[in-house]
């Protein structure tokens, strides 16, 4: 059975920094893409990072781009989101995902575009 389960959420200060980790089972992370979406209370699930398969090169949302790197542990079968440099705006559950492609396509993309999402982990920015 293919899943994906995200640990690390939790309160941090703005300013502060937050490591998500995405394990996989399953399958092989490195045969696909896997992307971090957010979904922050009242708005829409946003795609904001994303790592290739094929080069591990990453992708970033406007949002975060600077601030936030994604990195995979091939012989952990882990991705990670480091989050720095966090904001109240930064608050949200975050998911990572797989729509089961090689290339980065989830930053912007709908929701519906994925295959596999993980159970998500809430991550709460505020002093």
């Amino acid at each position: 059975q293919v899943q994906l389960v995200e640990s690390g959420g939790g309160l941090v200060q703005p300013g502060g920094s937050l490591r998500l980790s995405c394990a996989a089972s399953g399958f092989t992370l490195d045969h696909y893409a896997i992307g971090w979406f957010r979904q922050a209370p009242g708005k829409e699930r946003e795609g904001i990072s994303c790592i290739s398969s094929s080069d591990g090169s990453p992708d970033y949302a406007d949002s975060v781009k600077g601030r936030f790197t994604i990195v995979r542990d091939n012989a952990k079968n882990t991705v990670y989101l480091q989050m720095n440099s966090m904001k109240p705006e930064d608050t949200a559950v975050y998911y990572c995902a797989t729509d089961l492609l090689q290339q980065c396509t989830l930053v912007g993309a709908l929701p519906q575009r994925v295959e596999v999402w993980g159970q998500g982990t809430l991550v709460t920015v505020s002093s």
